[in-house]
């Protein structure tokens, strides 16, 4: 059996300039000054919404391999602004 496989993942950057131009245009109106059909923003929306869920799901991928560099106490995470040393 021949199983499909999914795309692979556009990278983080990409995905999150998408995002961008998806809320810039429900956030536009049309060349006339109305607002965007409904199903024309419905389907942005959506669009958005797995968008914003690839987007979360790749930070927290990034979030995990920092901790796991940080787990072993060889590097030391910066203390910035506010941080109590």
């Amino acid at each position: 059996m021949i199983e499909a496989s999914s795309p692979p993942a556009a990278p983080f950057e990409e995905t999150l300039d998408r995002l961008r131009q998806v809320v810039g245009r429900l956030e536009s109106r049309g060349d006339d000054g109305a607002p965007l059909p409904l199903e024309q923003s419905l389907e942005l929306f959506e669009e958005g919404v797995g968008l914003a869920k690839t987007a979360s799901g790749a930070l927290e991928a990034a979030e995990a391999r920092v901790e796991v560099l940080l787990a072993d106490g060889s590097v030391k995470p910066l203390q910035g602004e506010g941080q109590v040393p």
